[in-house]
């Protein structure tokens, strides 16, 4: 169990990672920032225009 939510957040920062770049913003912090924060850091970078 605790193995898939390691493998879960690890996702979701990639996915965050992904999305910074795409909004030109540098995808290794916003993957570093989601490892810390995790869903908070979605939330932030859909709710910011670029």
């Amino acid at each position: 169990m605790e193995q898939s939510y390691a493998v879960g957040w690890g996702t979701l920062a990639l996915i965050n990672a992904g999305i910074a770049q795409s909004k030109n913003k540098k995808g290794l912090n916003w993957f570093l920032i989601s490892l810390l924060l995790g869903p908070i850091a979605t939330l932030i970078l859909v709710a910011t225009k670029s």
